[in-house]
């Protein structure tokens, strides 16, 4: 059988990952082989490699890389201890094409040892731009490493042709993240309330803001504003947190929450809902905040209007339920009001219609030769008969 490994770092690319890594364990052509790696195997993000063995996935390899100190050097550190423990697991495991999403520094290093170790690499959510992360540079890098593109929308597929890939490799098969949306079994409000200890109010939010990378004004900055503007919503409206991520400068983010939360009883944080209790949340609140990219993915799919902050998602392709703004209090706030006002319930989401894993996982078992991908040639763009 055809050996499909797929690396997953955050509970985010997982949640995103799940229904491919389902498609691709059912079908009796081809072996799934999982890595789990960066802040699934920590205890500050909540070991969440026990969600995806809960799920009923075999964890075929465990890549240790992440260092608990959250500062640049911490960082790189740790993306070089990730290239490490993936030869020696691409080693063992032997697979015939490495499936990645996304953009972050655990998928960099594996990319990196793939190219090295001359594993075809299928790359999902390329060509989108986030002006405000050093993600950036690595989702475009990545591009470069791979021979399949799987892009979540027509202008993210331009762009991986602008970056001179062949355009036959190219498919658009929308968001892999939609297709959780479209078949989860959503948590009524009762039970979620039940789950999470949290009280739903009159009017809620789901908050979640990650460090901006490329930002001269340190993270804490900007979340000082966002945590002004929420404090000025006053108790009658229930705030749910999801952590950030383990980018430079989450150390201080996670205590700034707590210490919000701390003192008012209308707020709760969470390391990691899951998949099913996180888009449950979504479904349940009146807006989404921050500057993650599940509020532009899968916010509109729910109809939920979105408050996106500062730079970090600055460039991707946006529905109309998506309100930007500045990271400042008055700035913030202002949005968060209109956000409350607005009627998203016919929003079109531009990132697909959910079936994108199928396609996916169809699209992995009709490549003749994997090892044939290997050799690229570079594709001027505006010149595909050559």
């Amino acid at each position: 059988m055809r050996k499909i490994c797929v690396v997953t770092g955050s509970r985010a690319e997982y949640g995103l990952l799940y229904w491919l890594m389902r498609e691709i364990l059912d079908d009796p052509d081809l072996e799934l082989q999982t890595i789990a790696t960066g802040m699934h195997l920590s205890p500050e993000f909540g070991l969440t490699y026990r969600a995806i063995e809960a799920d009923g996935f075999a964890i075929d390899a465990k890549v240790e890389m992440l260092l608990s100190s959250d500062t640049p050097v911490g960082v790189a550190k740790s993306a070089g201890l990730g290239v490490i423990g993936f030869a020696d697991a691409f080693e063992r495991l032997k697979p015939d094409i490495l499936v990645l999403l996304g953009d972050r520094f655990e998928i960099l290093a594996a990319a990196q040892a793939a190219l090295v170790m001359r594993i075809p690499v299928a790359h999902i959510a390329g060509g989108d731009v986030t002006e405000g992360a050093f993600d950036e540079s690595i989702r475009h890098s990545i591009t470069k490493m791979a021979h399949l593109h799987f892009v979540t929308n027509e202008i993210a597929a331009r762009r991986v042709h602008q970056l001179g890939e062949d355009p036959s490799r190219i498919f658009n098969v929308g968001s892999p993240g939609l297709d959780f949306v479209k078949r989860f079994e959503r948590m009524d409000r009762q039970r979620l309330e039940k789950e999470l200890n949290f009280r739903f109010l009159k009017k809620n939010l789901l908050v979640t803001f990650h460090p901006v990378t490329l930002d001269d004004e340190p993270a804490e900055v900007q979340f000082e504003e966002l945590l002004k503007a929420l404090e000025g919503l006053g108790e009658d409206v229930g705030i749910i947190f999801t952590m950030p991520n383990s980018d430079t400068g989450n150390h201080v983010l996670f205590a700034l929450i707590e210490r919000f939360v701390a003192i008012h009883a209308n707020s709760k944080a969470y390391v990691s809902l899951g998949q099913v209790r996180y888009l449950s949340a979504m479904a349940e609140v009146d807006v989404v905040v921050g500057n993650s990219s599940s509020g532009l993915y899968e916010a509109p799919s729910f109809g939920k209007p979105t408050v996106n902050i500062g730079d970090r998602q600055k460039g991707r392709l946006m529905a109309q339920s998506v309100i930007c703004c500045q990271p400042d209090a008055v700035a913030i706030a202002e949005a968060i009001t209109l956000a409350l006002e607005m009627d998203c319930s016919g929003v079109i989401n531009p990132y697909g219609d959910g079936g994108s894993s199928i396609r996916i996982k169809e699209t992995l078992k009709e490549i003749g030769n994997p090892a044939q991908l290997l050799k690229k040639r570079f594709f001027d763009f505006g010149n595909d008969h050559e």
